[in-house]
Protein backbone atom coordinates (compact mmCIF):
# COMPACT_ATOMS: atom_id res chain seq x y z
CA UNK A 1 0.00 0.00 0.00
CA UNK A 2 1.26 3.51 -0.81
CA UNK A 3 1.71 6.02 1.98
CA UNK A 4 -1.50 6.39 3.99
CA UNK A 5 -3.15 9.79 3.54
CA UNK A 6 -3.51 12.19 6.46
CA UNK A 7 -6.96 11.93 7.95
CA UNK A 8 -9.21 10.16 10.42
CA UNK A 9 -10.06 6.56 9.60
CA UNK A 10 -13.34 5.21 11.07
CA UNK A 11 -12.90 1.56 12.07
CA UNK A 12 -15.55 -0.93 13.16
CA UNK A 13 -13.74 -2.71 15.99
CA UNK A 14 -14.91 -6.29 16.51
CA UNK A 15 -15.44 -7.92 19.90
CA UNK A 16 -12.17 -9.35 21.22
CA UNK A 17 -9.18 -7.14 20.43
CA UNK A 18 -8.26 -4.10 22.49
CA UNK A 19 -8.19 -0.64 20.96
CA UNK A 20 -4.38 -0.81 21.09
CA UNK A 21 -4.49 -4.10 19.17
CA UNK A 22 -6.47 -2.35 16.40
CA UNK A 23 -3.91 0.47 16.28
CA UNK A 24 -1.10 -2.09 15.95
CA UNK A 25 -2.93 -3.80 13.07
CA UNK A 26 -3.46 -0.42 11.39
CA UNK A 27 0.22 0.46 11.68
CA UNK A 28 1.15 -2.75 9.88
CA UNK A 29 -1.62 -2.55 7.29
CA UNK A 30 -1.18 1.15 6.50
CA UNK A 31 2.59 1.17 6.72
CA UNK A 32 2.91 4.07 9.15
CA UNK A 33 3.53 4.46 12.86
CA UNK A 34 1.83 7.86 13.11
CA UNK A 35 -1.52 6.49 14.27
CA UNK A 36 -3.50 7.14 17.43
CA UNK A 37 -7.10 6.62 18.54
CA UNK A 38 -9.56 9.02 20.13
CA UNK A 39 -11.35 6.92 22.72
CA UNK A 40 -10.81 3.41 24.03
CA UNK A 41 -13.31 0.59 23.60
CA UNK A 42 -13.14 -2.36 26.00
CA UNK A 43 -12.28 -5.74 24.41
CA UNK A 44 -15.85 -7.04 24.90
CA UNK A 45 -17.24 -3.96 23.10
CA UNK A 46 -17.50 -3.41 19.36
CA UNK A 47 -18.11 -0.44 17.13
CA UNK A 48 -16.69 2.87 16.03
CA UNK A 49 -13.06 3.64 16.74
CA UNK A 50 -11.63 6.77 15.12
CA UNK A 51 -7.97 6.36 14.15
CA UNK A 52 -5.97 9.54 13.53
CA UNK A 53 -3.45 9.02 10.72
CA UNK A 54 -0.40 11.17 10.02
CA UNK A 55 -1.01 14.86 10.69
CA UNK A 56 -4.43 14.00 12.09
CA UNK A 57 -2.69 12.70 15.23
CA UNK A 58 -2.30 16.37 16.15
CA UNK A 59 -6.08 16.76 16.04
CA UNK A 60 -6.90 13.87 18.39
CA UNK A 61 -7.52 16.12 21.39
CA UNK A 62 -10.31 17.90 19.50
CA UNK A 63 -12.10 14.61 18.77
CA UNK A 64 -11.72 12.83 22.11
CA UNK A 65 -14.39 14.89 23.88
CA UNK A 66 -17.08 14.57 21.20
CA UNK A 67 -20.43 13.09 22.34
CA UNK A 68 -20.76 9.35 21.78
CA UNK A 69 -23.70 7.07 21.06
CA UNK A 70 -23.92 3.44 22.16
CA UNK A 71 -26.26 0.48 21.94
CA UNK A 72 -26.05 -1.69 25.01
CA UNK A 73 -27.69 -4.74 26.54
CA UNK A 74 -28.36 -4.66 30.28
CA UNK A 75 -29.13 -7.73 32.37
CA UNK A 76 -30.98 -7.02 35.58
CA UNK A 77 -30.91 -9.27 38.65
CA UNK A 78 -27.16 -10.03 38.50
CA UNK A 79 -24.28 -7.80 39.63
CA UNK A 80 -20.62 -8.38 38.74
CA UNK A 81 -17.42 -6.90 40.13
CA UNK A 82 -16.62 -5.23 36.79
CA UNK A 83 -20.22 -4.14 36.07
CA UNK A 84 -20.07 -6.13 32.83
CA UNK A 85 -20.07 -9.72 31.58
CA UNK A 86 -16.28 -10.12 31.93
CA UNK A 87 -16.38 -10.00 35.74
CA UNK A 88 -17.23 -12.40 38.52
CA UNK A 89 -20.80 -12.51 39.76
CA UNK A 90 -20.98 -10.93 43.20
CA UNK A 91 -24.72 -10.96 43.75
CA UNK A 92 -27.95 -12.43 42.35
CA UNK A 93 -31.26 -10.96 43.38
CA UNK A 94 -34.76 -12.19 42.50
CA UNK A 95 -37.55 -10.12 41.03
CA UNK A 96 -36.04 -8.67 37.83
CA UNK A 97 -38.44 -10.61 35.60
CA UNK A 98 -41.44 -9.10 37.40
CA UNK A 99 -40.47 -5.43 37.25
CA UNK A 100 -42.95 -3.16 35.52
CA UNK A 101 -41.94 -1.23 32.41
CA UNK A 102 -42.81 2.00 34.21
CA UNK A 103 -40.41 1.16 37.06
CA UNK A 104 -37.62 0.46 34.59
CA UNK A 105 -38.27 3.67 32.65
CA UNK A 106 -38.28 5.68 35.89
CA UNK A 107 -34.90 4.18 36.86
CA UNK A 108 -33.48 5.02 33.44
CA UNK A 109 -34.82 8.57 33.65
CA UNK A 110 -32.82 9.03 36.85
CA UNK A 111 -29.70 8.40 34.76
CA UNK A 112 -30.41 11.16 32.24
CA UNK A 113 -29.21 14.74 32.18
CA UNK A 114 -26.15 15.93 34.07
CA UNK A 115 -25.35 13.34 36.74
CA UNK A 116 -22.57 12.33 39.10
CA UNK A 117 -21.35 8.89 38.09
CA UNK A 118 -19.11 6.63 40.19
CA UNK A 119 -16.49 5.01 37.94
CA UNK A 120 -16.40 1.19 37.99
CA UNK A 121 -13.83 -0.48 40.26
CA UNK A 122 -12.23 -1.92 37.13
CA UNK A 123 -11.72 1.23 35.08
CA UNK A 124 -8.85 3.32 33.74
CA UNK A 125 -9.48 6.24 36.10
CA UNK A 126 -6.40 7.19 38.12
CA UNK A 127 -6.45 7.58 41.90
CA UNK A 128 -3.16 8.67 43.45
CA UNK A 129 -1.37 7.93 40.19
CA UNK A 130 -2.65 4.34 39.92
CA UNK A 131 -5.32 3.00 37.59
CA UNK A 132 -8.37 1.72 39.42
CA UNK A 133 -8.26 -1.60 37.56
CA UNK A 134 -4.62 -2.15 38.54
CA UNK A 135 -5.42 -1.64 42.21
CA UNK A 136 -8.52 -3.86 41.97
CA UNK A 137 -6.46 -6.67 40.49
CA UNK A 138 -4.11 -6.39 43.47
CA UNK A 139 -7.11 -6.70 45.77
CA UNK A 140 -6.89 -3.07 46.88
CA UNK A 141 -10.01 -0.91 47.01
CA UNK A 142 -9.11 2.70 46.20
CA UNK A 143 -11.52 5.49 47.08
CA UNK A 144 -13.48 6.46 43.98
CA UNK A 145 -14.80 9.96 43.39
CA UNK A 146 -17.99 10.50 41.36
CA UNK A 147 -17.43 12.26 38.04
CA UNK A 148 -19.87 14.68 36.43
CA UNK A 149 -21.11 13.37 33.06
CA UNK A 150 -24.06 14.18 30.82
CA UNK A 151 -26.53 11.68 29.40
CA UNK A 152 -28.20 13.53 26.53
CA UNK A 153 -30.53 10.69 25.55
CA UNK A 154 -31.36 7.26 26.96
CA UNK A 155 -33.96 5.14 25.17
CA UNK A 156 -35.24 1.59 25.52
CA UNK A 157 -35.00 -0.23 22.18
CA UNK A 158 -36.23 -3.61 23.39
CA UNK A 159 -37.28 -4.99 26.74
CA UNK A 160 -37.51 -8.69 27.55
CA UNK A 161 -36.76 -8.77 31.26
CA UNK A 162 -34.39 -9.50 32.82
CA UNK A 163 -32.67 -8.16 29.67
CA UNK A 164 -33.17 -4.89 27.86
CA UNK A 165 -31.44 -3.15 24.97
CA UNK A 166 -30.88 0.58 25.33
CA UNK A 167 -29.43 3.39 23.24
CA UNK A 168 -27.38 6.04 25.02
CA UNK A 169 -26.05 9.36 23.76
CA UNK A 170 -23.62 10.77 26.30
CA UNK A 171 -20.64 12.95 26.99
CA UNK A 172 -17.10 11.66 26.81
CA UNK A 173 -15.99 9.90 29.96
CA UNK A 174 -19.34 8.20 30.60
CA UNK A 175 -19.26 4.54 31.60
CA UNK A 176 -22.22 2.68 30.09
CA UNK A 177 -21.61 -0.25 32.45
CA UNK A 178 -21.98 2.17 35.35
CA UNK A 179 -25.44 3.05 33.98
CA UNK A 180 -26.31 -0.66 33.97
CA UNK A 181 -25.05 -1.01 37.55
CA UNK A 182 -26.86 2.07 38.82
CA UNK A 183 -30.16 1.28 37.11
CA UNK A 184 -30.04 -2.16 38.70
CA UNK A 185 -29.33 -0.66 42.13
CA UNK A 186 -32.19 1.84 41.75
CA UNK A 187 -34.53 -1.06 40.96
CA UNK A 188 -33.21 -3.07 43.91
CA UNK A 189 -32.11 -6.07 41.83
CA UNK A 190 -28.61 -5.22 40.62
CA UNK A 191 -27.49 -5.18 37.03
CA UNK A 192 -24.59 -5.43 34.63
CA UNK A 193 -23.76 -4.89 30.95
CA UNK A 194 -23.74 -7.92 28.63
CA UNK A 195 -23.09 -6.21 25.28
CA UNK A 196 -21.88 -2.81 24.09
CA UNK A 197 -21.53 -1.26 20.64
CA UNK A 198 -20.48 2.30 19.86
CA UNK A 199 -22.41 3.56 16.86
CA UNK A 200 -21.44 7.22 16.66
CA UNK A 201 -18.76 9.72 17.71
CA UNK A 202 -19.93 13.28 17.13
CA UNK A 203 -21.28 13.38 13.57
CA UNK A 204 -19.31 10.29 12.50
CA UNK A 205 -21.25 7.02 12.30
CA UNK A 206 -20.12 3.41 12.26
CA UNK A 207 -21.90 2.88 8.92
CA UNK A 208 -18.93 4.44 7.10
CA UNK A 209 -16.31 2.46 9.05
CA UNK A 210 -14.08 -0.32 7.70
CA UNK A 211 -13.09 -3.54 9.43
CA UNK A 212 -9.48 -4.15 10.51
CA UNK A 213 -9.27 -6.82 7.78
CA UNK A 214 -9.53 -4.00 5.20
CA UNK A 215 -6.45 -2.09 6.39
CA UNK A 216 -4.47 -3.45 3.44
CA UNK A 217 -7.16 -2.42 0.92
CA UNK A 218 -6.09 0.99 -0.34
CA UNK A 219 -9.41 1.80 -2.01
CA UNK A 220 -11.35 0.91 1.14
CA UNK A 221 -9.07 3.04 3.30
CA UNK A 222 -9.14 6.11 1.06
CA UNK A 223 -12.89 5.72 0.50
CA UNK A 224 -13.63 5.82 4.23
CA UNK A 225 -11.02 8.36 5.32
CA UNK A 226 -12.36 11.52 6.94
CA UNK A 227 -10.42 14.57 5.73
CA UNK A 228 -8.71 16.93 8.15
CA UNK A 229 -11.25 19.77 7.62
CA UNK A 230 -14.16 17.35 8.01
CA UNK A 231 -12.66 15.87 11.17
CA UNK A 232 -12.83 19.24 12.92
CA UNK A 233 -15.99 20.52 11.23
CA UNK A 234 -17.62 20.75 14.66
CA UNK A 235 -15.24 23.61 15.55
CA UNK A 236 -15.99 27.21 14.57
CA UNK A 237 -13.79 28.25 11.66
CA UNK A 238 -12.26 31.24 9.97
CA UNK A 239 -10.97 31.47 6.40
CA UNK A 240 -7.72 33.26 5.58
CA UNK A 241 -6.27 34.52 2.32
CA UNK A 242 -2.80 33.79 0.92
CA UNK A 243 -1.28 36.48 3.12
CA UNK A 244 -2.76 34.87 6.21
CA UNK A 245 -1.64 31.44 5.04
CA UNK A 246 1.92 32.70 4.71
CA UNK A 247 1.80 34.27 8.17
CA UNK A 248 0.61 30.97 9.62
CA UNK A 249 3.51 29.14 8.00
CA UNK A 250 5.80 31.29 10.15
CA UNK A 251 3.69 30.77 13.26
CA UNK A 252 2.61 34.42 13.28
CA UNK A 253 -0.58 35.79 14.86
CA UNK A 254 -3.52 36.78 12.65
CA UNK A 255 -6.01 39.59 12.96
CA UNK A 256 -9.20 38.24 14.54
CA UNK A 257 -12.45 38.69 12.62
CA UNK A 258 -15.16 40.30 14.75
CA UNK A 259 -17.26 37.13 14.63
CA UNK A 260 -14.47 34.83 15.88
CA UNK A 261 -15.48 33.42 19.30
CA UNK A 262 -13.15 33.52 22.29
CA UNK A 263 -11.87 30.72 24.52
CA UNK A 264 -12.63 27.92 22.06
CA UNK A 265 -10.43 26.24 19.45
CA UNK A 266 -10.85 27.60 15.94
CA UNK A 267 -10.25 25.74 12.69
CA UNK A 268 -8.29 27.99 10.33
CA UNK A 269 -8.99 27.17 6.69
CA UNK A 270 -7.58 28.31 3.36
CA UNK A 271 -9.80 29.74 0.69
CA UNK A 272 -9.87 26.37 -1.09
CA UNK A 273 -10.91 24.52 2.08
CA UNK A 274 -7.63 23.08 3.37
CA UNK A 275 -7.09 22.92 7.13
CA UNK A 276 -4.09 25.11 7.89
CA UNK A 277 -4.07 25.29 11.66
CA UNK A 278 -5.97 25.20 14.92
CA UNK A 279 -5.89 28.51 16.75
CA UNK A 280 -7.59 30.49 19.47
CA UNK A 281 -8.62 34.10 19.86
CA UNK A 282 -6.36 36.27 22.02
CA UNK A 283 -7.99 39.68 22.19
CA UNK A 284 -7.91 41.17 18.70
CA UNK A 285 -5.64 38.43 17.33
CA UNK A 286 -5.76 34.74 16.51
CA UNK A 287 -2.90 32.79 18.05
CA UNK A 288 -2.04 29.62 16.14
CA UNK A 289 -1.75 26.61 18.47
CA UNK A 290 -1.08 23.88 15.92
CA UNK A 291 0.06 24.67 12.40
CA UNK A 292 -0.26 21.80 9.92
CA UNK A 293 2.18 21.24 7.12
Amino acid sequence: MSAAPDGVLPVDKPVGPTSHDVVALARRGLGTRRIGHTGTLDPFASGLLLLCIGQATRLAEYLTDLPKTYRATVRLGVATDTDDLTGDVIERRPGAEHLSEDDVRDALNQQTGEILQLPPRYSAKRVGGERLYAAARRGVELERTPVRVTIYRLEILEMSLPDMEIEVECSSGTYIRAIARDVGETLGVGGHLTALRRTRVGSHGVGNAISPEAFGDESAVTGSMISLPEAVSHLPNIIVDERGEKALSYGQFLDAPDEAPSEVPLAILSGDGRLLAIGERDGTRIRPRKVLQ
